[in-house]
C-alpha cells in the first residue's frame, strides 16, 4: 500500500513549547514510528519544513532531529505547493495575520492558543477558514491529560451523582529575574503591550477545560492582579510588569455548577501538581492533577466534627483512593496531532477547530470586561453560525 506524506510546514518551534511538545514529542515521534495510521491502514507521514528568524538557531534544531528542511523564509514556505498543512506556535499578536496568509493559500491550519488577542481577530480567522475550505484546528491539549481523562470518565460512569462544584488551582513561582536565579518564562508574558498576561495565556484553556468537562461555560466574575510590578528580562534589564501575573475567577456553568480557578505566576506549590481540579457533587468527589486522580464516594466520606480546641484526628489525605491506570495515556500533544493529520489526510470527524479556539478568546474577553467592570459577565453563543454554540464531549 503507497504511503502518502504530508508537508507540514513548523512555525515558532524554537520556543520551549514548540520544541519540547510539537516537534520532539509530536511530529518527531511521529516521523519515527512511521507516520499516523489511516482507518484504511495505510500510513500517511510527515515532512516538516521548520521556520525561524535565526538561521543559526533554526538550522541545528532541524539537525538535532532528522528534519532535512528549514527556513527563514516564511512566505516562501507558504507558497510552496508542496507544503499542506501550517503551523503555528510563535506570538499570539502574529497568529492572525500568519494564520490569515496561510488560509489564503489555501494551507490547512493548525495552531496554538489563544489563536488571537481579541474576538473579532479570532471570528475573521474562523469565517476566513471555513470561506476558503480549509481544515483547520487549535490544540486542546489539557483535554488529553491523564488526570482529566479520568474525571471525564467518573463523569459518564455517574460517579459525581449531581454534580455541584469544581475548583482549580494552577500555577507556580515565576522567578523575576534577578538574585542570580533567571526566569523560567519569557519577559513578553508580563508586558501586556506584547501580547502578555495570565488572563489571556489561560481562559482560553479553562474555556475548553469547564466546556469539556463540566458544563458549558454561562458566565464569569474575575479579578485580576499584577502583584509583581518590576521583572528582569532575558538580558537582564530591569523592566516594568504592565500584564497580569494572577487573576482569580468564578465560572457559571451550565445544570447550575460553580467553578472557581485561582491561576497565578506568584504563589508557591503546596499541592500535588501545577494544576489540580477538585470535583464535588452529591454521590462523590474527585481530585485530579495532570495525571493522577482520587476520588472519595458518598459511603467513604469521613465525619469530622468542627472543634478548634483540639488537634486534628483525621488524616484527610488517607481517606481518599487513587483513579488506577486501566489504560496507556499517550502525549497529549501527539494524539491531537495524530486526530488532525486523519482530518486532513482522509476527512475524520474532528471538532477542535478555530470555533473552539474562538470561544477560549471570547471568555479572555469576559473575564477582563469582568475586571475592569468590577460585575458578573455573561457569556453569549459565540457569534458565527448557531452550531457553534453547541456543547462538545471530549474524545
Amino acid at each position: 500500500m503507497t504511503q502518502r506524506t504530508l508537508g507540514l510546514i513548523m512555525n515558532g518551534v524554537t520556543g520551549r513549547m514548540g520544541m519540547n511538545q510539537h516537534l520532539i514529542r509530536s511530529v518527531a515521534a511521529i516521523r519515527a514510528q512511521g507516520g499516523v495510521t489511516l482507518s484504511d491502514g495505510s500510513k500517511v507521514q510527515l515532512d516538516p519544513i521548520l521556520v525561524g528568524r535565526n538561521a543559526e538557531k533554526i538550522s541545528a534544531l532541524a539537525k538535532a532531529h532528522g528534519v532535512e528542511r528549514w527556513t527563514t523564509d516564511l512566505d516562501a514556505a507558504i507558497a510552496d505547493p508542496k507544503n499542506d498543512i501550517f503551523f503555528d506556535s510563535a506570538t499570539t499578536q502574529m497568529r492572525p495575520a500568519l494564520l490569515e496568509k496561510a488560509i489564503a493559500a489555501g494551507k490547512h491550519v493548525y495552531c496554538e492558543k489563544p489563536i488571537a488577542t481579541n474576538l473579532d481577530e479570532a471570528l475573521r480567522i474562523c469565517r476566513l477558514a471555513e470561506e476558503k475550505g480549509v481544515k483547520n484546528g487549535v490544540v486542546q491539549d489539557k483535554l488529553f491529560l491523564p488526570g482529566l481523562q479520568k474525571l471525564k470518565m467518573l463523569r459518564e460512569a455517574s460517579f459525581f451523582g449531581r454534580m455541584l462544584s469544581v475548583r482549580g488551582e494552577f500555577g507556580y513561582w515565576v522567578f523575576e529575574g534577578d538574585w542570580g536565579q533567571p526566569a523560567q518564562r519569557p519577559s513578553w508574558n508580563y508586558r501586556a503591550e506584547d501580547g502578555g498576561g495570565i488572563i489571556l495565556d489561560m481562559v482560553c484553556h479553562w474555556r475548553y477545560v469547564l466546556d469539556n468537562c463540566f458544563g458549558e461555560v454561562k458566565s464569569v466574575s474575575c479579578l485580576g492582579a499584577t502583584h509583581i510590578p518590576e521583572r528582569v528580562d532575558e538580558e537582564g534589564r530591569r523592566y516594568r510588569a504592565t500584564a497580569d501575573d494572577a487573576a482569580y475567577a468564578t465560572f457559571e456553568l451550565e445544570g447550575g455548577v460553580i467553578a472557581q480557578i485561582n491561576m497565578s505566576w506568584t504563589t508557591r506549590v503546596y499541592r500535588d501538581d501545577l494544576v489540580t481540579f477538585q470535583v464535588d457533587g452529591t454521590h462523590g468527589s474527585a481530585v485530579a492533577g495532570l495525571t493522577d486522580c482520587v476520588i472519595q464516594p458518598r459511603v467513604g466520606t469521613p465525619r469530622p466534627v468542627w472543634n478548634p480546641d483540639q488537634k486534628q484526628t483525621i488524616d484527610f489525605y488517607a481517606t481518599w483512593q487513587p483513579v488506577p491506570d486501566t489504560i496507556a495515556y499517550e502525549n497529549g500533544f501527539k494524539a491531537q496531532w495524530e486526530m488532525f493529520i486523519r482530518h486532513v489526510a482522509e476527512g475524520a470527524p474532528y471538532r477542535y477547530t478555530l470555533r473552539e479556539g474562538a470561544k477560549g478568546v471570547q471568555l479572555v474577553e469576559c473575564a477582563l470586561q469582568s475586571w475592569k467592570e468590577r460585575r458578573w459577565v455573561d457569556v453569549p453563543p459565540l457569534p458565527l453560525a448557531a452550531e457553534a454554540s453547541r456543547p462538545l464531549a471530549a474524545e
